[in-house]
């Protein structure tokens, strides 16, 4: 079952606000608005940009999945508003131009991508650079282990995926990829940030019939000389070991986190990135940092590790910064972003 909750972010933004400025008294009402019917394949954040005068949407899917069938339906669709791109016709999206999978063993894409989020390049004027924050799922099949470079899943007592016994639970991490035309074809940059193979939660302990562990459903926003990346955290905080498994320890690492990049970096971004440690940005891209300890739901409310379909957490934030609402509001970095996530029970 999942339910969308919006986090209380107002207060604490009031709060920063109004020790800046006391005429600061922002408000808001709820207006109707007619259903909108959207023509395409949807399942993520919605990434968009505005390329000139035109909004422009990237929904869907696109890549290799041994489990829901290879796709390529990862399009994008104009307006002149938000309401018009997302009441595009069916025969109005658009595929761009995408990397193509490599095989196993080969540099380059793995898997399946969603575009979750895009970053436009402020010192391109004409606002066609831009770099897309998609998460990627993988399997042994389409990224196996490499014993030389410890990247890739050993086939070992692998969980069940969704669709029953036979089907692979996936495995997702965080890429980049950039486009100069302004969203018509991209280039894939590398991986933002990932978890390794012993981190993952295997048989008999993982239930959960989604992921294995990993890191994905992000949502970024630049602040300073940064790219902030809020994604949630599936994967176990240490080495997975069937002897010494504990729902606790999986549960206590696990939710929202937080990792961020240097803009100068988003070209090739791989290793770049630093996960936060509860108190800085110290831990490497593949290593095992902490979530948002606030947005953890406590074990005696029904909190626990997501490879557990009795599991309760907090998953797949959504963050915006809006310069119109806090344009009279002298607030730096983060404090400017206002979020929703999704808590699920799988």
């Amino acid at each position: 079952m999942k339910n969308t909750i919006f986090l209380a972010a107002f207060s604490f933004l009031l709060a920063s606000c109004a020790s800046q400025d006391k005429d600061f008294n922002p408000s808001f009402r709820l207006i109707p608005a007619d259903r909108i019917e959207f023509n395409s394949f949807v399942d993520c954040n919605m990434a968009a940009a505005w390329i000139g005068d035109t909004f422009r949407i990237f929904p869907g899917k696109y890549g290799e999945d041994p489990l829901w069938g290879d796709a390529a339906h990862l399009m994008f669709a104009d307006g002149m508003n938000a309401d018009e791109a997302f009441r595009s016709d069916t025969s109005e999206f658009k595929a761009p131009m995408m990397p193509p999978n490599v095989p196993p063993g080969q540099d380059g894409l793995h898997g399946a991508v969603w575009f979750e989020t895009v970053y436009q390049d402020p010192l391109d004027a004409s606002g066609k650079t831009l770099y897309a924050v998609y998460h990627n799922e993988n399997y042994p099949s389409t990224l196996p282990y490499d014993s030389l470079t410890g990247k890739g899943y050993r086939n070992i007592n692998w969980p069940q995926g969704l669709q029953g016994p036979s089907s692979p639970a996936a495995v997702c991490r965080i890429g980049i990829m950039k486009s100069v035309d302004g969203g018509r074809s991209w280039d894939n940059r590398g991986i933002f940030i990932e978890d390794l193979d012993p981190r993952l939660i295997l048989k008999p302990h993982n239930t959960s019939e989604t992921f294995a562990g990993g890191v994905g459903d992000p949502c970024a926003i630049a602040s300073g000389d940064h790219l902030y990346l809020f994604y949630g955290e599936y994967g176990y905080p240490g080495v997975y070991d069937e002897e010494t498994y504990s729902r606790d320890t999986e549960w206590s690492g696990q939710c929202i986190s937080v990792a961020r990049i240097a803009l100068a970096d988003l070209d090739n971004p791989e290793g770049k990135a630093l996960r936060w440690d509860g108190k800085a940005f110290s831990v490497p891209y593949d290593g095992i940092g902490k979530p948002v300890e606030s947005l953890m739901i406590p074990r005696e409310e029904g909190g626990g590790p997501a490879s557990s379909p009795g599991g309760g957490f907090h998953w797949g934030p959504s963050v915006h910064w809006n310069t119109r609402v806090y344009r009279s509001c002298d607030v730096t970095g983060m404090d400017k972003a206002s979020a929703t996530v999704r808590k699920t029970r799988i």
